[in-house]
């Protein structure tokens, strides 16, 4: 059995970028900062800091990638907390957390959040008429199962 978990039309944001592509994040989203300030955001470390300094917008910041962030992105996905994933990555350049990077993808996966690992994702996903709605985001069985056994995920 699915069952399917409720958003919101404001809905909350994860932005990641590793070191490589934040310049490449930060000129998307300032080019996209009035549909971002319209949304909770949250990021990691460095990333959060350079994007709430640089576009004047309210951002959520959890520990740097290495450090533990990604684990954090990951836990807010799995306690519904988190709607959107806009991760940069990049895919050429080994990192020391590469597990973490990949448990943060699998868990989006799992939790079938929509995620965007470049501009021109993250530009189809700003531009859904989705994402200023509510919208009910289907959870496959063992995910589904998980969140009808604890209640639900709540919002903070």
């Amino acid at each position: 059995m699915i069952s399917s978990f409720p958003m919101g039309p404001r809905k909350h944001i994860a932005l990641v970028a590793h070191d490589n592509r934040k310049t490449d994040l930060l000129e998307w989203a300032h080019f996209n900062r009035g549909t971002l300030s319209e949304h909770e955001l949250y990021a990691t470390g460095t990333t959060g800091g350079l994007v709430a300094a640089r576009l004047d917008l309210e951002v959520h910041r959890l520990l740097s990638g290495p450090l533990g962030g990604d684990q954090q992105i990951g836990a807010l996905i799995a306690e519904g907390k988190l709607d959107l994933l806009i991760f940069f990555w990049d895919p050429l350049e080994p990192q020391p957390h590469d597990p973490d990077v990949k448990a943060l993808l699998r868990i989006a996966v799992l939790w079938n959040i929509p995620t965007a690992c470049n501009r021109a994702t993250a530009d189809f996903l700003v531009s859904s008429p989705l994402l200023a709605g509510p919208y009910e985001r289907q959870l496959g069985d063992a995910v589904g199962r998980i969140a009808r056994e604890r209640g639900g995920p709540e919002r903070p």
